[in-house]
């Protein structure tokens, strides 16, 4: 199932579910029930996390193109919720960068309280999956000598479209990048050096994880440049497709 947020025709706010060829429903979360169609004016970003917990160098191909050795343990970074946009939404530029890159993810979304949680117990605090783009100004991420600054921009993290609920295997997923429909990224997160039940694992020994956080995992090789005026659209097989411009 396909669950997310949305502006509905009523102007009111609230979630939906839907599976291909099914309507758009009501969808409550806490239950999981569904009712009524309901009649979306706009899809919002799926997600409203108190954190956005982030993998750097966590694919092989990625770390080949980087010239680097594999981490031994998961490099982990924070974003703020406020970089957090929806699909269709706007990434701004900022003025003071000269380079804003777009990283293909797949990330995972936490479906309740979630500390010290064994890998193997990891999929039951899963709630979904859902296409992230970890926008990151590269100038000012290599002047700065880490990535807090490079990383945090209000719209530098748009998620979407959807959540799906039922991916039975999060590890072998072909995962892109379009650049104005141009491929950018092509890979599989067969290729992650540490799968998402081993961050689950690995996060939940060193904060707690609360219902809505979510886990980017990281980003394959090709990633590079955008500039305003441009699409991009991140893509994961068997989950949706992102798109966003730049302003």
């Amino acid at each position: 199932m396909k669950v997310g947020r949305a502006l509905f025709a009523d102007n009111s706010i609230g979630w939906y579910a839907t599976d291909d060829g099914i309507s758009f429903l009501s969808w409550a979360p806490d239950t999981g029930s569904v009712s009524e169609v309901v009649e979306i004016a706009r899809m919002l970003a799926p997600v409203q996390p108190s954190k956005i917990v982030a993998v750097g160098l966590n694919y092989r191909d990625h770390a080949r193109e980087l010239s680097q050795e594999l981490p031994r343990e998961p490099l982990l970074f924070l974003k703020p919720s406020s970089s957090i946009i929806g699909p269709d939404d706007t990434i701004i530029y900022p003025s003071c960068s000269s380079r804003v890159d777009y990283e293909a993810e797949l990330a995972v979304v936490i479906s309740r309280t979630c500390s010290h949680v064994r890998k193997d117990q990891a999929r039951e605090y899963i709630l979904g999956y859902t296409c992230f783009n970890d926008v990151t100004a590269r100038d000012l991420q290599i002047a700065d000598g880490q990535w807090t600054r490079a990383k945090s921009f209000d719209t530098f993290s748009p998620i979407g479209p959807w959540i799906v609920t039922d991916v039975h295997n999060p590890h072998a997923l072909t995962i892109s990048s379009r650049l104005n429909g141009e491929i950018r990224q092509l890979s599989s997160t067969e290729d992650l050096i540490f799968g998402v039940f081993d961050l689950v694992e690995f996060i939940s020994s060193v904060m707690t994880l609360y219902p809505g956080d979510v886990i980017a995992t990281g980003t394959p090789s090709g990633i590079g440049p955008m500039n305003r005026g441009d699409e991009i659209t991140i893509e994961i097989e068997g989950i949706g497709a992102l798109r966003n411009t730049v302003k």
